[in-house]
């Protein structure tokens, strides 16, 4: 399993620019806000200490009543631009995570198909859910918090050099210490969170699956062996929890222990200072003030970096969807025809044994064939050459003179469209998943479609089209939501169709049924379908018989039947 890519740091970092950019004049407010709650409330340990010297002085209690009511008034104000920071710094982030969420799922949703199925649902679930909402709570919490914290804390120290500059220099004691354990911490917290990132993915991949599987792991009797799976997967991830949670327990303590050093010494330095004039009482207390308030926003700073840590590491997860190389738009020249040519091709998954060996094959405008084969044949993994999903190692597929591949997706899709046994019933009204073939179609073409492949159960449905199906509304079987995927086809109304099994999961009378009645509207069309019901074989015009990654017998039904061959046994056993 190929795991998405990973954004690096430096693409990190752009991005988060383009996001605070695309909303400048917003993020601008929000600095303002807090900047000026930040020097309201530096007013108030000068104003305590101008009191001190007051009272040192002898001065009467009018003055001092006089500066406590500025003290009040400065509390007020400065809550007041708080909240309004506050809220501005939500809205800001709220629309910043918005912007994000829709350029994930626009990337999302051009990643190429084999890129998807490559990955895994685990690791894109975790992505598009997990790692979104980190990043969300880091662009609407965590940013705005150590950027103006950070501002905060150089008014702070900037208000206590103003007091003397003496006291200013022994204000910053306790940096080095407070540097050395961020550096350590910052140096190990990147790969660690990114490793708990990757690991949470696995597990959520492994508990997918599972769900997904249960039917089949209830029937084969496989329950033990995918909790051990599981719980291998739980391990990891406890294992990279247990990495993360000991940088924490060294990260915290070691900052904490840090902050009573400046105040200590300013108390301590300033005795002596005030013993010699060099400073007032007053100076000392509002320093010791201003150092003691410095404690919050370096808490603040530094209880967030652990959160910053996952956000950072959750965003490059996130930007690395869209480093995901697109697919091909499409070269100089445009198909000249419909012709399907497969030759020499040759395919392996990733990096195994080639699958498909040397495989030759035209496909005549308007025909219909049909492929047929025992299970592991390969005859999926031709469909999937021939719509385009996967490139060969060797050899081409081309359509009209042109490679497969290299076409333009949106026009791909126009000339060849893949259903398989693998279908989708998005939640929304039956109308709704009808649309995404054809957005301009009408209420009679959606009806046309679902009656030619035999879909009799829609003209019964409570509100018609507006019927809401899908989890949580109406349910529907497999037979139903592959009817819909056949009608979804129908109106798409591509040149060429390769069917991948398309109607697995109909019973047989269905499926026979539902065949006939797509022969019928899609008379004229090139039809690939992978057979395996022989009965499909029959009504094609030739049949290519796959084995071991090979063409072995390419002719009509009754051709194939007098030359004896694979084929032959498989239509005898077909009929008993």
């Amino acid at each position: 399993m190929r795991r998405l890519p990973v954004a690096d740091r430096a693409a990190v970092r752009h991005a988060t620019l383009r996001l605070i950019a695309q909303d400048r004049r917003a993020a601008a407010i929000v600095v303002v806000l807090h900047s000026a709650a930040a020097v309201a409330g530096l007013a108030v340990p000068w104003l305590l200490g101008r009191i001190v010297d007051e009272v040192a002085a002898g001065a009467g209690a009018g003055s001092i009543d006089r500066l406590a009511l500025v003290i009040g008034g400065c509390v007020l104000v400065q809550g007041t631009l708080t909240r309004y920071a506050q809220y501005a710094g939500h809205r800001f982030g709220e629309r910043a995570v918005a912007r994000l969420r829709e350029r994930f799922v626009r990337q999302t949703l051009q990643l190429p198909v084999s890129v998807v199925e490559h990955a895994g649902t685990g690791d894109l679930a975790t992505r598009s859910s997990v790692d979104v909402g980190t990043v969300g709570t880091t662009v609407r919490d965590v940013l705005p918090v150590i950027v103006l914290a950070t501002a905060e804390l150089t008014l702070l120290f900037g208000a206590v050099f103003l007091l003397h500059p003496l006291l200013g220099v022994v204000a910053l004691v306790g940096f080095p210490s407070i540097y050395a354990v961020t550096r350590w911490y910052l140096r190990r917290a990147g790969g660690a969170y990114l490793a708990e990132g990757a690991a949470t993915a696995e597990l959520t991949d492994a508990l997918t699956t599972t769900a997904e599987g249960a039917r089949t792991v209830e029937a084969l009797g496989l329950g033990g062996e995918r909790i051990r799976y599981g719980s291998e997967r739980i391990g990891r991830m406890w294992a990279t929890r247990r990495a993360t949670l000991a940088l924490r327990s060294v990260f915290f303590p070691g900052i904490e222990g840090s902050y009573a050093l400046p105040i200590a010494a300013v108390l301590l330095v300033g005795g002596l200072f005030l013993d010699s004039g060099r400073v007032t009482l007053g100076e000392v207390v509002a320093a010791a003030l201003y150092l003691q308030r410095a404690v919050e926003p370096l808490d603040r700073i530094l209880l967030w970096i652990e959160q910053a840590q996952r956000g950072i590491a959750s965003f490059a997860r996130v930007l690395g969807v869209g480093q995901v190389p697109p697919e091909p738009r499409g070269g100089s020249s445009a198909p000249r025809g419909e012709r399907i040519v497969v030759r020499g091709a040759r395919f392996a998954y990733a990096g195994g044994r080639d699958v498909l060996h040397g495989i030759d094959l035209d496909v005549t405008p308007g025909e219909r064939l049909a492929v047929v084969g025992p299970s592991g044949a390969g005859k999926s993994t031709l469909a999937r050459l021939i719509a385009g999903i996967d490139a060969p190692r060797e050899g081409t597929v081309s359509v009209g003179g042109c490679p497969v591949v290299e076409l333009d997706p949106a026009e791909r899709r126009r000339r060849i469209a893949l259903v398989t046994q693998e279908h989708h019933v998005f939640i929304g009204s039956l109308r709704d998943n009808l649309a995404f073939a054809a957005p301009h179609a009408t209420d009679d073409e959606m009806r046309s479609a679902l009656a030619a492949v035999g879909a009799r159960w829609s003209a019964s449905l409570p509100d018609g089209l507006d019927t809401e199906v899908g989890d949580g509304a109406l349910a529907l079987s497999a037979a139903d939501a592959q009817q819909i995927a056949l009608a979804r086809l129908v109106l798409a109304d591509p040149h060429t169709l390769v069917l991948d099994e398309a109607t697995a999961a109909l019973d047989p009378t269905t499926a026979r049924r539902t065949e006939r009645a797509l022969a019928a509207v899609l008379a004229k069309r090139t039809v690939i379908a992978i057979a395996h019901r022989l009965n499909t074989a029959h009504d094609a015009d030739r049949i290519a018989v796959l084995e071991d990654g090979r063409i072995t017998e390419l002719g009509s039904h009754d051709d194939l039947v007098r030359a004896g061959g694979t084929y032959a046994a498989l239509w005898r056993s077909w009929h008993g």
